[in-house]
C-alpha cells in the first residue's frame, strides 16, 4: 500500500514539473536559434567584406600606375642651378670647429640670355669681410651627356671692381665672356645622386696653382638642396698638401 502511495506522489510530482522544464527547453532552444542567427549574419559580413577587398585587389593590380617620366638631362641641370645659387654660410661649422673658418659664399645667375648652359657669378669671403672677397669666380655648368655635368670655372680680371655686385641686375656690367679667363683644367664634373644630392670633383692634377708654393690644387664637392661641401686643396710637386682644410670640406648651409 505505502509503495502505491509512493509511485503516486512521484507521479505527480513529475507532471507538476514537465511544464517547467518543456518552458526551459524552449527558451534554450530560442536562444540557440538566436545565437546560429547572429553567427550566420557575422559570417555573411566577413563573407561580403572579403569579396569586396578581393575586388579591390583586383582593381588595384589591373590599374598599374603610370611611370613617372624620367627627368632630361636639361632638367637636371636646372635644379642643379637652383642648389648652387643663394648665399651660404659655413658659421655652424665653424663654431663647432675652430679649424675652420665663418666663410660666407654668394652665388647669382648671370647673362640669363645665354643658351650655352647657365652663367653664375660667385663671391666668397670672410665674415665681416664680405666687401672684399678672397675669390671671385663665374661658372659655365652645363650639360656633358645624359648623366653628367660640369662647371666650367673662369678668373675675373681685376676681380675687386666687381665685389658686392652680386646684388645688382647685371652684377659684371659690361663684362662679357670673352673677358673672363679660362682656368684650364679646373673644371668640375658632376654626377647626380638619386634625388639628393650632385657630386664630383677636378680631374686629376690638371688644375695648377702657384698659391702657398702649390703646383696644383684639386676640388672635391656635393651640392644639395640647402646644402654645399666643398673642399679645396692645394697640393706642392711631391703631392704634400700646402693649403687648404684637412680634416674634410667646408659646408655651407644655405641662409636664403
Amino acid at each position: 500500500m505505502s509503495s502505491v502511495r509512493g509511485a503516486e506522489s512521484r507521479f505527480f510530482q513529475h507532471e507538476f514539473k514537465a511544464p517547467e522544464n518543456r518552458k526551459r527547453t524552449a527558451l534554450i532552444g530560442r536562444e540557440m536559434e538566436k545565437q546560429m542567427k547572429r553567427n550566420l549574419h557575422l559570417i555573411v559580413i566577413v563573407v561580403c567584406l572579403a569579396a569586396i577587398w578581393a575586388s579591390d585587389q583586383a582593381v588595384a593590380r589591373s590599374r598599374k600606375a603610370p611611370k613617372a617620366k624620367k627627368e632630361t638631362p636639361q632638367q637636371t641641370l636646372t635644379t642643379l642651378l637652383s642648389w648652387m645659387t643663394g648665399y651660404f654660410s659655413s658659421a655652424q661649422q665653424a663654431q663647432k670647429d675652430s679649424d675652420y673658418f665663418d666663410i660666407r659664399l654668394r652665388t647669382v645667375q648671370i647673362w640669363k640670355e645665354r643658351r650655352d648652359g647657365y652663367w653664375l657669378y660667385v663671391e666668397q669671403a670672410t665674415a665681416g669681410s664680405e666687401d672684399k672677397p678672397y675669390r671671385q669666380r663665374v661658372y659655365n655648368i652645363r650639360v656633358r651627356d645624359d648623366s653628367t655635368f660640369e662647371s666650367v670655372v673662369y678668373s675675373i680680371p681685376e676681380p675687386l671692381r666687381f665685389a658686392g655686385k652680386w646684388s645688382e641686375p647685371d652684377p659684371l656690367g659690361p663684362l662679357t665672356v670673352d673677358s673672363l679667363l679660362l682656368r684650364d683644367g679646373c673644371a668640375v664634373t658632376l654626377r647626380k645622386i638619386g634625388s639628393i644630392a650632385f657630386t664630383g670633383g677636378t680631374d686629376s692634377m690638371g688644375c695648377t696653382s702657384d698659391l702657398k708654393g702649390a703646383a696644383y690644387a684639386t676640388s672635391e664637392v656635393t651640392i644639395s638642396k640647402n646644402q654645399i661641401i666643398s673642399w679645396d686643396r692645394g697640393y706642392d710637386a711631391d703631392g704634400r698638401q700646402v693649403w687648404g682644410a684637412r680634416k674634410g670640406g667646408y659646408v655651407f648651409k644655405r641662409v636664403d
